[in-house]
């Protein structure tokens, strides 16, 4: 039950943190004809920067590049004290599970992490190209 409520707070802390981070939405940002997604958001982008789109799309970058990298450092940091403490546990079965468990955690994490910077470029392309 301690595991979970540690995950859950890492979790929640880790979804404040980029509500922190990102940049407030645009409110009112409408258009006479019907638009779909990519267009609606381009013109929210438009407004925030009075149409000068590739400032605020360089920042938006630069800031979720940053997240992205110091998250992978970390997931990284977790996997190397997950293998430290899985050669020091003296083949306690406690001890290697829990270092295990950890390694396995930073792994996930890791993969989680390049499929979300994967997925924002995807949609930072997306929006930039039109």
């Amino acid at each position: 039950m301690k595991k979970v409520s540690k995950i859950l707070s890492a979790i929640l802390m880790l979804a404040f943190s980029f509500a922190l981070m990102l940049p407030a939405l645009p409110v009112g940002a409408t258009s006479s004809a019907p638009v779909n997604g990519v267009e609606r958001a381009r013109d929210g982008v438009n407004s925030i920067n009075d149409g000068n789109q590739t400032d605020l799309m360089a920042s938006v970058r630069f800031i979720l590049n940053t997240v992205f990298i110091v998250v992978g450092i970390i997931t990284v940091i977790v996997i190397i004290i997950g293998g430290i403490n899985y050669t020091t546990s003296q083949g306690d079965p406690g001890k290697v599970k829990k270092a295990k468990d950890t390694i396995l955690y930073g792994i996930i994490g890791l993969i989680v992490t390049l499929l979300a910077f994967s997925i924002v470029t995807f949609v930072l392309n997306a929006l930039s190209a039109q």
